[in-house]
C-alpha cells in the first residue's frame, strides 16, 4: 500500500506563509522510531502521524528530535488532509486521540476550528537565564503553563526585534519561550513570538498550542471573548482564539503545498 506524506501550510490562505506541518496517515503498528525518522527527514518544526481507530484516529507529534505533548498547526493540518484526501467526510468531525488528551477538529465556514484544552499560566519567578537568553530587559509580567513560559513586554516592537541566544535558551527548563505584547494592528489583539530551541525548533513560526495560554491570558486582560491573534515571525499566521473555561477553540486555515510518497 503506498503511504502518502503530505506538507500542509497551516495559519494561512495563502502558500509559503503560516506554519509548515507533515503529515503522515500510516497503518496501525508503526513504530516510533520510524516517525522519528520521518519527523527528521521532512526538517519542519513538526510532521503529525495520523494512524486509523476505527472512525476517529490516533494522533503524535514530533519534531526533527523529540516528540511533543500538544500541537495545534499540525493537528490543523491533519484535519485538513483528512477531509481533503477524502478519508474523512467533510461534514464530519476529525477526532484525534493524542497525549493531550481526545481534541477535536470541525469545519467551520472557510476555517477550520480546534477544540483544545486551554492552559492558562500562572505568575512565576523567571529562571536563570531566561531574559539574558530572550534579550529582554523589563518584562510586564513572566508565568507558566505546563509547556511553556510567557513572557510579556511592552510593544510589538519589541516583540519583533529579538533576536535569543538559542544556544543558551535551549538550556531553560520548559518546552519553550513566549514573548507577546499589544498589537499596534487594529486588525489584531495581541502579537506574540515562539521558541523551542530545547525541542529542536529554534522558532516555531506559528504556533496553535502556545494559543491555549495566550487566548485564556489576552481574554482576561483585554474582557473579550474572541481575540484575533497574529504570530510575528518570519512567516506570519493569523488565529482566532475563543476560550471557553476549560477548553479554547482555535481557528485558521490551511493549504497543502507538497504531496509525496513515502517509498521506505
Amino acid at each position: 500500500m503506498v503511504q502518502q506524506i503530505f506538507q500542509v501550510d497551516a495559519f494561512t490562505r495563502e502558500p509559503f506563509a503560516g506554519n509548515p506541518a507533515g503529515v503522515c496517515i500510516l497503518p496501525a503498528g508503526s513504530t516510533e522510531e520510524r516517525f522519528q525518522e520521518i519527523a527528521r527527514e521532512m526538517n519542519v518544526a513538526e510532521t503529525a502521524f495520523v494512524v486509523p481507530r476505527g472512525e476517529e484516529f490516533g494522533l503524535r507529534w514530533f519534531t526533527p528530535s523529540a516528540e511533543v505533548d500538544l500541537c495545534g498547526h499540525a493537528t490543523l493540518a491533519s484535519a485538513h488532509v483528512l477531509w481533503e484526501t477524502g478519508i474523512l467526510a467533510r461534514q464530519r468531525e476529525a477526532r484525534f486521540h493524542t497525549l493531550s488528551g481526545m481534541l477535536v477538529a470541525r469545519r467551520a465556514g472557510g476555517r477550520i476550528e480546534l477544540d483544545f484544552p486551554a492552559e492558562p499560566p500562572e505568575g512565576c519567578a523567571a529562571p536563570d537565564g531566561l531574559f539574558e537568553a530572550l534579550g529582554i530587559e523589563t518584562p510586564l509580567f513572566v508565568g507558566r503553563n505546563r509547556l511553556d513560559y510567557l513572557i510579556e513586554v511592552e510593544s510589538e516592537t519589541v516583540v519583533r526585534r529579538l533576536a535569543p541566544d538559542f544556544r543558551r535558551l535551549a538550556g531553560v527548563a520548559g518546552r519553550g519561550a513566549i514573548v507577546t505584547a499589544g498589537a499596534t494592528d487594529s486588525r489584531f489583539d495581541f502579537v506574540s513570538r515562539y521558541f523551542a530551541p530545547s525541542v529542536g525548533v529554534d522558532e516555531d513560526p506559528v504556533t496553535g498550542s502556545t494559543h491555549c495560554c495566550l487566548g485564556p491570558w489576552w481574554s482576561e486582560r483585554l474582557g473579550k471573548s474572541v481575540l484575533s491573534a497574529w504570530q510575528a515571525s518570519r512567516r506570519g499566521g493569523a488565529l482566532e482564539v475563543e476560550p471557553r473555561g476549560e477548553r479554547i477553540l482555535i481557528r485558521g486555515e490551511a493549504v497543502t503545498v507538497l504531496r509525496c510518497e513515502l517509498l521506505v
